[in-house]
């Protein structure tokens, strides 16, 4: 679980989002962070038991720094005001499949998948979707699947399907996606309770098929 204070933190942090109140707070991130480490090496430590390809990671391959790169962005904000875990295959890196936590007060949520793929990468999720459509929906449809996770965001995807791609394909609505990742809202209480390991570990243990599915294509390419 994560302290209170960590939130309690990033809450003041949104408030003042400048270089001077951060450094005059330095001792309160640096408790934040360290809960939130703490809390990755659980996560890896249980992931591992179902999904031993996580391997051995430490904090550094599963932890984002909290600078921001403001550089192109017409925020100039220089601290995020988030805290995310992510646990994969070869550290945060790399281009497989993930398992997310993310920690910002009122806005925490667990998730995993794919975001963001590279296009080659893109390619060969889509194709494997298309070439194994049965075997696909049977495991977003799975029972242990659906208590955890409703459906496969869709925010970002194209109007069409792709090129090379049939549009009476029956998976051609997944076909159309750019992103292929899952999200589970986590209510600030919940994310500060006694249960909120065990609870997510069982939501990423029912993720797994779906990332092996996802990780299979990408083995594909990269071999």
């Amino acid at each position: 679980m994560i302290s209170t204070s960590t939130l309690a933190f990033l809450r003041k942090l949104s408030k003042n989002n400048n270089r001077e109140w951060f450094n005059a707070h330095k001792n309160e991130y640096l408790s934040a962070k360290a809960d939130a480490e703490q809390l990755a090496m659980q996560l890896v430590a249980g992931i591992r038991e179902f999904d031993d390809s996580v391997g051995e990671l430490e904090p550094r391959d599963c932890m984002f720094r909290i600078y921001r790169d403001a550089r192109f962005s017409y925020d100039k904000s220089p601290y995020k005001t988030n805290l995310g875990i992510v646990v994969q295959r070869g550290g945060k890196k790399t281009s497989f499949a993930c398992y997310y936590a993310h920690i910002e007060p009122d806005s925490c949520f667990l998730s995993g998948g794919i975001y963001m793929p590279e296009p080659p990468i893109l390619k060969a999720l889509r194709q494997s979707i298309d070439v194994n459509s049965e075997e696909f929906l049977e495991i977003i449809a799975e029972k242990n699947f659906k208590k955890y996770f409703s459906a496969i965001a869709d925010a970002n995807k194209l109007v069409k399907p792709p090129q090379g791609f049939n549009k009476n394909s029956p998976v051609v609505e997944f076909l159309k996606q750019k992103d292929f990742y899952v999200m589970r809202g986590v209510a600030d209480e919940e994310i500060c309770g006694k249960t909120y390991l065990k609870q997510t570990l069982q939501a990423f243990k029912a993720l797994k098929p779906l990332n092996d599915f996802f990780n299979a294509a990408i083995e594909d390419i990269s071999s």
